[in-house]
């Protein structure tokens, strides 16, 4: 190979060399010109997912607890002693007043008032010949043909038949009043809350046969501790929730006040009315708690919920101009009632936040309200 030719080589490959470099110099320029922008991923709410931040009335005082009962309610119990012999209600069933509920054996009761019948009547004769018999002593006395003391024994005798007709007579009431007895009949419209006896049950005097109450006289009876008593009065309001309906407040006001304490735990009874009938639940039993409300004020608060702590920090996410915005919060006490948070700073009335925060939350990440074109961002709802 002679020496011009490679020297011709040598050139060539300088060239495809220095080619290859300003390629790959141009494209390392082309990437440091380019920086990176990853766009964040926008959050979908609904509207379900927000929570406006409002202005509360926090009420304070003391609390109270108890359970709902009603204030009509009666505990029929057996009069007389005998064999049930059938229970024509069961749980739940509504009464009017007047109604069979349970049947008691008559049968000795009947015989009873049957041997009063025949007493009263046989007292009866007797008063009615002995009363006879005095006034025909009367008649002999004025006519000088008795002695007084003739008299004195037919009057006796007369006045003993009477208390002996009118002891039988007694009897034959009672007799009858028992016989009635045997069936028990609701004494006001209402329901059958507790059944205690079943057919061939033996029911002696006193024993408790069925509960009936008025559904429509529901009460909340609480129970408040005798240090705090003194602040609570008739006529105030109470804020409080029933078991079963743990999201709803009840409204009621306070109408008695027990004068004496419970000896065993030192607590007084309240009797509260419920302000508005709707909210009764219906049940009877139900556990209740809240609060008696002696003091009110007005302040900002926050479900609890919608607060996430990181070690003595609280923040929220709030949805505001199209964004998610991390927002840290000054907290006050907690209401054991609600569940809310006071808030002394962060977050203003009106201010909308996420109700369950995720933790893949980014500040100032976007966010869209579900159900509309992507461009439509949220904004906070008043």
């Amino acid at each position: 190979m002679s020496t011009q030719f490679k020297n011709a080589c040598r050139a060539g490959a300088a060239a495809v060399l220095a080619c290859s470099l300003l390629s790959l110099g141009a494209c390392g320029k082309g990437t440091d010109d380019a920086p990176e922008k990853a766009e964040a991923v926008a959050l979908l709410v609904s509207p379900e997912d927000l929570v406006t931040v409002s202005d509360s009335a926090l009420a304070s005082g003391p609390s109270i607890t108890g359970s709902v009962e009603a204030e009509r309610r009666a505990d029929l119990r057996a009069e007389v002693s005998a064999a049930v012999l059938s229970v024509l209600k069961e749980n739940g069933d509504p009464v009017r007043r007047g109604d069979l509920l349970v049947r008691l054996d008559p049968n000795a009761i009947r015989d009873s008032l049957t041997a009063a019948e025949a007493s009263v009547r046989a007292a009866s004769q007797a008063f009615e010949h002995a009363e006879r018999q005095y006034q025909r002593m009367i008649k002999l006395r004025e006519a000088g043909m008795v002695a007084m003391q003739q008299l004195e024994d037919a009057e006796t005798q007369r006045n003993n038949a009477q208390s002996e007709r009118a002891a039988a007579r007694t009897r034959e009431v009672t007799a009858r009043q028992q016989l009635e007895r045997t069936e028990v009949r609701a004494p006001f419209d209402g329901i059958v809350s507790d059944r205690k006896v079943s057919a061939g049950d033996t029911a002696p005097v006193g024993k408790e046969l069925m509960q009936i109450i008025d559904p429509t006289s529901l009460r909340f009876e609480g129970r408040v501790s005798a240090d705090s008593i003194g602040e609570v009065a008739e006529g105030q309001r109470v804020s409080f929730r029933i078991q079963g309906s743990a999201d709803t407040d009840v409204a009621g006001t306070v109408t008695r006040v027990n004068p004496a304490a419970n000896a065993a735990t030192r607590q007084v009874e309240v009797l509260v009315r419920f302000d508005d009938p709707k909210q009764q639940p219906g049940v009877t039993g139900l556990y209740a708690e809240g609060r008696v409300e002696t003091r009110s004020s007005k302040t900002v608060t926050v479900p609890a919920a919608s607060v996430v702590h990181e070690g003595d920090s609280a923040f929220a996410w709030r949805v505001k101009n199209g964004t998610v915005q991390k927002v840290k919060l000054d907290l006050g006490v907690r209401d054991a009632r609600t569940g809310q948070y006071v808030l002394n700073g962060g977050l203003a009335a009106g201010d909308s936040v996420l109700r369950y925060p995720g933790s893949s939350l980014k500040d100032g990440q976007p966010a869209r309200l579900a159900g509309r074109q992507e461009e439509t961002t949220v904004t906070a709802e008043q």
